[in-house]
């Protein structure tokens, strides 16, 4: 059924790009939003006075901290992208994104992997239109609680970008406290910085036009992380990013999710999954798993694995091809039939 996909030619998907219009949106066209669950955006941003995490926020970052220490590449630093909220005279951090596996790092640097965690951040503000990048947090080596001059000569002019001009940045480091390395809850020994168990997160903030960086209260506020989902797909969504990314760009209706499934053994995979309509009950499907991809198609009642090929932008514009090419046809011999009648 399926074996023509490869073998289409640009003249099809010309002639069926009337339909296919209604799926495919140019890049300036605004992203359709589903629901706004976060508070309005005040008028007008002040000066930061205070940063709150969610609980489970920061409870990730500590756990994904200390597992970075234990890898083969502990010695590097690594990093996080903030979202959240704005508020007027505070940020709230209610998702971390991290570096990645494909991140560009060594002992006193780091470069994230910042197209995984744009395409994250899509997916993030597909559920939470108000959901904002309010800064990062990385790590240094030694004791250096500070961001560098390096930081600042990079961290002055991206703060032009965030709401307020202005940026939450953390600083990472590795410190033993005999008297605090075994306390079973997170302690806070300065207004800005956590620790627990070796490990201690100091943070400032940092506004366009300021000459340095200031030290900013955090607190912790009991809530979600709303990253969680994405972290056990992390690496199948680096492996599919610019796929993921030209997508998005494209398809207004294309919806990114995770799936769970357990076999009889006990044992879970976890896949990335991407769901797009195509016409009234019709969908594509597409399940990732690290470089591996499967396509399905739905016609309502049924599903059916179907050929395709990556990246995955690629192989959902062939089955989107092939789709519009038998509908095509199915139209064609409708004519045919009614003008012999």
């Amino acid at each position: 059924m399926w074996s023509e996909l490869v073998s289409l030619t640009q003249r099809v998907w010309q002639r069926a790009s009337n339909w296919l219009d209604q799926l495919v949106s140019p890049a300036s066209r605004p992203t359709q939003s589903t629901a706004a669950s976060g508070p309005a955006r005040p008028a007008s941003l002040r000066r930061l006075q205070r940063v709150c995490f969610s609980s489970a926020v920061l409870e990730s970052v500590f756990d994904s901290f200390a597992e970075h220490r234990q890898s083969d590449r502990g010695e590097e630093e690594t990093g996080w992208v903030l979202l959240g909220y704005r508020q007027e005279a505070e940020a709230i951090v209610l998702a971390a994104l991290p570096a990645g596996t494909f991140r560009e790092a060594g002992v006193a640097h780091v470069r994230f992997n910042t197209l995984a965690q744009a395409v994250a951040t899509r997916i993030l503000r597909a559920r939470d239109r108000q959901l904002t990048i309010l800064g990062v947090l990385h790590t240094h080596p030694g004791r250096l609680r500070h961001p560098s001059r390096g930081d600042f000569e990079g961290d002055s002019q991206w703060v032009r970008l965030l709401p307020g001009q202005e940026g939450v940045f953390g600083i990472g480091t590795v410190e033993e406290d005999d008297e605090a390395a075994d306390a079973p809850i997170v302690i806070q020994p300065s207004e800005n910085s956590w620790y627990w168990r070796g490990l201690r997160l100091s943070w400032y903030a940092l506004a366009a036009g300021d000459r340095q960086y200031r030290a900013l209260p955090v607190q912790v506020i009991l809530g979600e992380d709303l990253a969680a989902f994405l972290l056990p797909v992390w690496e199948t969504l680096e492996y599919h990013a610019v796929g993921l990314e030209q997508l998005f760009r494209h398809m207004t209706l294309l919806r990114v999710e995770t799936l769970t499934e357990q076999g009889e053994d006990g044992r879970t995979w976890d896949y990335l999954s991407i769901r797009l309509p195509v016409h009234e009950r019709e969908e594509i499907r597409v399940l990732l798993d690290g470089p591996k991809l499967w396509f399905f198609y739905d016609d309502g009642e049924n599903t059916y694995e179907v050929d395709g090929e990556p990246p995955v932008d690629r192989g959902v514009f062939l089955v989107l091809a092939e789709l519009a090419r038998r509908r095509e046809m199915s139209v064609q011999e409708s004519t045919t039939l009614t003008e012999q009648r």
